[in-house]
């Protein structure tokens, strides 16, 4: 059913989104396994676009909050204000709840601001005046940044960052997908002419099968060696925690299930780190991207692959 499901997203963003179908994978799987996205890179290279044509694929509520310096906490979560007409507090619910947020340019807003997300992407609820109220299922965050800039921007604290269960970059299309875009074969405006391909309730089936992969002893040790090595590596300081190793797991099982398989195996962990493991580290010193891989590398190849059946 997922493996279906996500050919069917696949196909339908890709009529807005050139040259992209590995990233939609990866994006698809994030939400399956009840994760969240952030997508990093330079302007111009389709994250805003990716994020509304899955919008638009999926029938469901939809909503947009472009992140600002002056943004409030409030403006995210709601706001009881006084109806002087009624003459009693009303409740006035922010964008969160919706079933797709997109978190557009996060890293411009204070870190105030950014705070008024995490409890909403961790325990699906926020709290307004001491009301704590549940968002709506499913609920996905996909949010925005531009690395290279400087003025004016917030980076976002550890905490943060390890709410997002993958850091992805769309990078720039190949040369024939470029050409394309450029002739309009992707014209302005095709992610409105999209239409859905499933339903929330779709999405919530896909990750209540996630929850049932099975990922044997074998793979489960795997990714607790690869958790320790990133403890004990000579370039990181700040290794990953247990809820990074939890969300390696349901990640690499939304992987496995994508490709057909109810059981995850190693190599679906080898595919997931990538994207699950840099981002939650802290690395001794300044550390470039290039940096990054390097010492992921190094530990991945440090951690024995199991050899028997998953």
């Amino acid at each position: 059913m997922i493996k279906e499901l996500t050919e069917k997203l696949i196909n339908n963003i890709s009529r807005a989104v050139r040259g992209k179908n590995g990233q939609i994978k990866l994006v698809c799987a994030a939400m399956f396994a009840g994760g969240h996205v952030l997508l990093e890179d330079v302007p111009g290279t389709g994250k805003t676009l990716l994020a509304r044509s899955l919008a638009k694929s999926v029938d469901g509520d939809f909503r947009r909050i472009q992140f600002t310096p002056d943004l409030l906490p409030s403006d995210i979560t709601g706001i009881n204000f006084y109806n002087t007409k009624e003459q009693e507090f009303v409740l006035r619910r922010g964008p969160v709840f919706t079933n797709i947020l997109l978190a557009d340019e996060i890293n411009r807003a204070t870190p105030r601001t950014q705070s008024a997300l995490l409890e909403c992407m961790e325990e699906r609820q926020t709290t307004i005046d001491g009301e704590t109220l549940k968002l709506e299922t499913p609920f996905f965050v996909i949010a925005t940044q531009n690395p290279t800039e400087i003025q004016g921007t917030y980076p976002l604290p550890e905490a943060q960052l390890d709410r997002f269960m993958i850091r992805l970059a769309l990078g720039y299309p190949d040369r024939d997908e470029e050409i394309k875009v450029i002739g309009g074969a992707a014209s302005f405006g095709a992610e409105e002419k999209l239409t859905a391909v499933c339903t929330g309730a779709d999405i919530l089936t896909a990750q209540n099968d996630v929850n049932d992969c099975k990922a044997g002893e074998a793979v489960c040790g795997y990714i607790a060696d690869i958790a320790t090595a990133t403890r004990r590596h000579a370039g990181v300081r700040l290794g990953l925690s247990t809820r990074g190793a939890a969300a390696l797991k349901r990640m690499s099982c939304a992987l496995a299930m994508i490709d057909g398989r109810d059981y995850a195996m190693p190599q679906d962990v080898l595919e997931s780190a990538p994207y699950v493991i840099p981002h939650r580290l802290i690395y001794k010193g300044y550390s470039q991207d290039s940096v990054k891989t390097d010492v992921l590398k190094q530990i991945l190849e440090s951690v024995p692959v199991p050899t028997e059946n998953a």
